[in-house]
Formats: C-alpha cells, sequence, structure tokens
C-alpha cells in the first residue's frame, strides 16, 4: 500500500476540524468496521485501523455507528497526515488479545488501541510513538475505601492479554484473585454489583467510563500510579518506513496543539489529570523493564 502526503493546508485543516471529524463515517459495513470501502472523491486511499469499540474517551463506537475518542482523533490526524479522508478510514475492532495477530496477518494498515509498548510486543510488532503516557489504577465503587497495602486481598477484573493483567500477576498484587474478561466493559457490572472489588487497567481507560453518563457518581479512580504505560501505534513488524511517517504525523499533532485538544476534548469531562506528550521515538523507558 502506497499512501500519499497530505500537504500543509490539508493537515492544518484537518487539525482544526479534529473534533468534528474524529468519528468517522455513520455508514457501517456488516464486518465491524466503519468505512466506506475506499468511495472517497479523488481516488484517496483507504486505511483500515484498529481501535477500542467499547473503551470511551479512547475508543467507542457510538450508537449510530460513528466512533469517538482520544486514540480514533490520533488515528485521524494521522490519516490525514498521509492524504486520507475521514470518510476513507475503516475502523476494525482491535480486541487486546487479538492486536499483534491482526497485524501479523494483515487484517489492519495499523492500530491505536491504548496499546502498550513493551519489549514482548517489540519482538511481534513495531511501534510508532509513544503518543501518551499513561498509570495503572483502580476503578472502584465511589463508597469504597482502598489501599494499596489491600490490592493483594482483592478480587480484580482486566482484560486477557493486556499489560495491566500482567503487571498484576507479576508485580501489583500477585496474591490477588484476577477475573480476566474479554473487554473492560464486562468488568463494570460485577464491579458495580460488588462481585469484583475493583476494574484494573489504565488511569486514562478508567477515567473514561468513571466519565459516562450512565456510570455518574458511582465510580472514581483509586488515585495510584501502579505503572508507567506508554501507548504507541502498532505496525507491522519492521515496517520502518510506516514507523517514520506515522511518527512524523504525532510530532505535527503535537506541534500544532490538536494532540492537546484532543486530550481536553476526550479526557476533561472526568477532571482527569494527564501527563504531557512523551518524547516521540524515545524508546528509553523500555530499559527500566
Amino acid at each position: 500500500m502506497r499512501i500519499r502526503k497530505a500537504g500543509a493546508l490539508a493537515a492544518a485543516v484537518l487539525a482544526l476540524s479534529l473534533a468534528a471529524t474524529a468519528c468517522g463515517s455513520d455508514d457501517d459495513g456488516g464486518d465491524g468496521g466503519g468505512g466506506n470501502g475506499g468511495s472517497g472523491g479523488g481516488g484517496a486511499e483507504e486505511l483500515r485501523i484498529g481501535i477500542k469499540f467499547d473503551q470511551p474517551g479512547l475508543g467507542l463506537q457510538e450508537p449510530g455507528g460513528g466512533y469517538s475518542g482520544f486514540d480514533v482523533d490520533v488515528a485521524t490526524f494521522i490519516a490525514g497526515e498521509m492524504g486520507v479522508e475521514p470518510e476513507n478510514i475503516e475502523w476494525v475492532e482491535a480486541p487486546s488479545p487479538d492486536r499483534e495477530s491482526m497485524l501479523q496477518r494483515g487484517d489492519v494498515d495499523f492500530i491505536v488501541a491504548s496499546y502498550s509498548i513493551s519489549t514482548e510486543r517489540q519482538d511481534l510488532v513495531s511501534f510508532a510513538g509513544p503518543y501518551f503516557l499513561a498509570h495503572q489504577d483502580l476503578l472502584v465503587r465511589t463508597d469504597q475505601e482502598v489501599s494499596e497495602d489491600a490490592i493483594n486481598d482483592m478480587t480484580l477484573c482486566s482484560v486477557t492479554g493486556s499489560t495491566s493483567a500482567q503487571n498484576v500477576v507479576d508485580s501489583i498484587a500477585p496474591d490477588a484473585d484476577l477475573q480476566e474478561y474479554n473487554t473492560y466493559s464486562e468488568c463494570l457490572p460485577a464491579v458495580q454489583n460488588g462481585t469484583l472489588d475493583a476494574l484494573t487497567t489504565d488511569d486514562s481507560i478508567l477515567a473514561g467510563y468513571a466519565a459516562q453518563d450512565q456510570y455518574e457518581g458511582q465510580f472514581k479512580l483509586a488515585g495510584f500510579s501502579l505503572s508507567d504505560e506508554y501507548y504507541g501505534v502498532g505496525v507491522a513488524k519492521d515496517d520502518e518506513a510506516l514507523v517514520e511517517e506515522i511518527n512524523t504525523a504525532l510530532q505535527t499533532m503535537i506541534d500544532e496543539g490538536a494532540w492537546e485538544e484532543a486530550v481536553e476534548a476526550n479526557f476533561g469531562p472526568a477532571n482527569y489529570e494527564y501527563e504531557q506528550p512523551p518524547t516521540i521515538g524515545d524508546f528509553s523507558f523500555l530499559e527500566e523493564e
């Protein structure tokens, strides 16, 4: 796949209209994607981009068929820098356990799905970025009082194949009762009714759930920084040309202020205290693993 480079004017227009265009096409196909099969004007190339469909604030499939969230905004900006219009993006659901295999099979061109960079994953895929720094935390009911010392005695929920689940087993709370589900949204009812004590994953994901209207006042973040999670854009292993192209787009997004606008638009309602953007192309944090 060859993708033509967008001009400076197109990038500027996309940055200004990011919030309006990030939802993508409402004309959804039956295969789980939201693209229009590349029928946009001018013969523009299309992209298949993996995102989460069930993470409010990051990647969410709306009831009307559109898509919203910070990762959606980041992916849309990257696509624009590559000369691909929002209507020529096909959104593909990328569950945590399937992300590596999706890239290896070529199911998607790249993945922007709260995808934490790790040395183990780098053996299987390559990463552009990092473009966001999150920290693992707990989402609990608002009437709960929790402490870090008590995590080992809790019943926790996380997602199969996620860095968060592995962190619990390896270091955070190896004695905790960890229940692994396919998606984070499946954990919420059990936490809500007290069957599980807490949902654990990145604070960015938890903030998105806590900010949802249907959960208003029911959940809170415990306020623990249990790990550093650097989000990257996943691409096929050793596709260095695509990594470089995405890194250039991410730096432009930061420099033009579109990155901060997207963070505020998606996480602002949860009063989430986010970190400043990490340095694009700097993977020195992996040396601490």
